[in-house]
């Protein structure tokens, strides 16, 4: 059975699902890519959280989208991860964001997705929008859609 998509502002997040959201993002973005960065970047108080939880209340996929330029309509997602790769979880989860932000009023979203990942999102209609740019030591470009 698949995880209900929850959808929450920062203010609304529980300690829990607060903990548990940088848990993940952590265990991934930090220990997983061996990868030492700041992902407390101040971005998630004006940013809305997309999550799913197991059973036992431990988060499964996270996302979080917010505007970069509200004037023009643009909307980013970023920090998306699936704990388990291959089962469709992080498509779900992208298409969860991407009708998220179309609700908000996004004219374009845009992310920084990393170079191995780009198949992915293009997989979603995103297209690739840069060259390729280190960011926290890892090869990235910009994408659009």
């Amino acid at each position: 059975m698949e995880s209900e998509i929850i959808i929450k502002t920062f203010s609304e997040l529980t300690l829990n699902e607060l903990y548990e959201l940088l848990r993940l993002r952590a265990e991934v973005f930090v220990v997983e890519q061996n990868c030492a960065y700041q992902d407390l970047d101040g971005v998630d108080h004006n940013a809305v959280q997309l999550f799913t939880l197991d059973d036992n209340g431990l988060c499964t996929s996270c996302a979080r989208i917010y505007p970069c330029d509200a004037a023009s309509g643009v909307m980013r997602i970023g920090r998306l991860i699936a704990k388990k790769r291959g089962r469709g979880d992080g498509m779900r989860l992208l298409l969860a964001c991407i009708r998220e932000c179309r609700m908000r009023g996004a004219a374009e979203i845009r992310l920084h997705a990393q170079q191995y990942a780009v198949g992915f999102y293009e997989k979603a209609g995103f297209t690739v929008c840069s060259e390729v740019f280190l960011e926290d030591g890892i090869p990235h470009v910009e994408m659009r859609l």
